[in-house]
C-alpha cells in the first residue's frame, strides 16, 4: 500500500506527522510526503522517507499560477499511483482531494488542522475569500472514498453548518499525538523569576498583542517574572506580527523573543508555565507537550485550546482577546506554587490517557479502515 502526505509545509510534516508516517511504513506501508520546497526535506529523507517538492506559492492568488499548481500535483500522482492520499491543512486539502479526483485516487482522507485565516479573520480579503474556499471545500470532500479528520467538535459543528460534509464521514481525532516519553515531566523548583512561555507562530490570531499587553499589566511586579516568546516569523500568512512591532517590544523589556525553537522539550524544562491566548485552535500541539511536561497552562476558552484544558482542574481558560483577565491568571499562579504543581500533574495524567501518540496513531488507522484498509495490529 502506498499513501501520499500532503501538506503545506515541510516543517509541518517533519514535526507533526512523521511518527503517524513512522507507525503506518510499521504496518507494512510506503508513505511519500510532498510539500513546497524547505530545509526540512533533507530531514524528512534522512528518516528514509521519500520527499517530492512543489513549486507551491501559500500565499499566491494568481488562477494560471495555481492552475499550475493544481496540474502539477495532479501529474505526482498520476506518476507515484498511491492507494490513498492523506492531506492536512485546508489549502492542501482542496488542492490534493482535487488533483486525486483527477487521476482517479478513490481513497482521500483529509485532516483540517485548524480553520485557519479565511474562517478566522473577518478583513476584507478573508470575508470576500471566504465562500470561495467553502465552495472548494465541498468539491473536494466529495465522494463516498472521502474522509475529513478534524480536531475538535466545534469545528466539526462548522462544517455540517455549511453542508461541507456529511456526519458519518467526519472523525475526530484530538491533536497530532504527543510523544509522552520524550515529552516528561521534571522536578521543578522555581530558580530565579517565574518565566512564561507562548510558543507559537508569529501571527495576531495566536493572542500575541494579547500576551504582550498582560506583560504590560505586570509590569510592576517585572522582577518577579519573565515573558518568553518563541516561535519564527510567518510572512506568508496575512495575519503575520510586523517585525516592527516584534522589535519594539524585544527593545522596551516586555518580552524576551527567543525566534525559532528547534528543542522545545529542553525549553519547557526551564520555564513554570505555558500560555496560548489563541482565538481558535485545531488541537495545539504545543500546549499537549507541555501538558505532558506537567506544565501549568493558561489558554482561551476557544475551540481547540479548550480540548486541552479544563478549567481549574489542569489549567486556566480565559476569555479570547482579554488581556486583563490572561494577566491575573498568570499573577494568581505566580503566588500559588500549589496550584501550579496540582494542574501541571492532572494534565500529565491527562495526556498520558488520551492525547498519547499511540492513541491518536490508533484512532487514525481506524479512518483508514473505514475505506476498506487493514493491517493495523498495535
Amino acid at each position: 500500500m502506498k499513501i501520499v502526505f500532503f501538506a503545506n509545509t515541510d516543517w509541518y510534516l517533519y514535526n507533526f506527522r512523521l511518527g503517524l508516517a513512522r507507525s503506518l511504513r510499521a504496518q507494512g506501508a510506503e508513505v511519500v510526503m510532498m510539500s513546497p520546497h524547505g530545509e526540512y526535506g533533507a530531514r524528512i529523507e534522512a528518516e528514509g522517507f521519500r520527499w517530492i517538492s512543489l513549486p507551491m506559492n501559500r500565499r499566491s492568488l494568481n488562477p494560471f499560477q495555481e492552475i499550475r499548481l493544481l496540474h502539477y500535483i495532479s501529474s505526482m500522482y498520476k506518476k507515484e499511483q498511491p492507494d490513498v492520499v492523506h492531506n492536512f491543512t485546508i489549502k492542501s486539502v482542496v488542492y490534493g482531494s482535487l488533483a486525486a479526483q483527477a487521476v482517479g485516487v478513490k481513497k482521500r482522507i483529509h485532516a483540517v488542522t485548524g480553520l485557519g485565516h479565511i474562517f478566522i479573520s473577518q478583513s476584507l480579503r478573508a470575508r470576500i475569500l471566504r465562500p470561495l474556499v467553502k465552495g472548494l471545500l465541498r468539491l473536494a470532500l466529495r465522494g463516498k472514498g472521502s474522509r475529513l479528520i478534524l480536531q475538535n467538535h466545534d469545528d466539526r459543528d462548522l462544517f455540517l453548518q455549511h453542508n461541507l460534509l456529511t456526519l458519518k464521514r467526519i472523525f475526530i481525532i484530538r491533536g497530532s499525538g504527543v510523544d509522552t516519553e520524550r515529552f516528561a515531566p521534571i522536578q521543578r523548583k522555581r530558580k530565579g523569576k517565574f518565566r512564561i512561555l507562548l510558543a507559537a507562530r508569529l501571527l495576531w490570531e495566536k493572542g500575541i498583542k494579547e500576551y504582550v499587553e498582560a506583560a504590560q499589566f505586570l509590569s510592576h511586579r517585572t522582577d518577579e517574572l519573565e515573558f518568553l516568546l518563541a516561535g519564527a516569523a510567518d510572512p506568508g500568512n496575512p495575519s503575520a506580527v510586523p517585525e516592527q512591532e516584534i522589535r519594539k517590544w524585544q527593545e522596551e523589556g516586555l518580552i524576551t523573543i527567543l525566534g525559532h525553537v528547534e528543542d522545545m522539550q529542553q525549553l519547557m524544562t526551564e520555564v513554570d508555565l505555558m500560555v496560548l491566548p489563541s482565538w481558535r485552535e485545531g488541537t495545539p500541539r504545543g500546549l499537549l507537550e507541555a501538558a505532558s511536561m506537567a506544565l501549568p497552562i493558561i489558554t482561551t476558552d476557544a475551540p481547540g485550546c479548550r480540548e486541552v484544558v479544563e478549567n481549574e482542574k489542569n489549567g486556566f481558560l480565559v476569555p479570547a482577546g482579554d488581556a486583563v483577565a490572561l494577566a491575573e491568571k498568570i499573577e494568581y499562579l505566580l503566588d500559588n506554587p500549589g496550584t501550579c504543581s496540582r494542574f501541571g500533574q492532572a494534565g500529565r495524567e491527562k495526556m498520558c490517557s488520551e492525547f498519547a501518540q499511540e492513541i491518536v496513531f490508533r484512532q487514525t488507522w481506524e479512518v483508514y479502515r473505514s475505506l476498506g484498509i487493514t493491517g493495523y495490529n498495535r
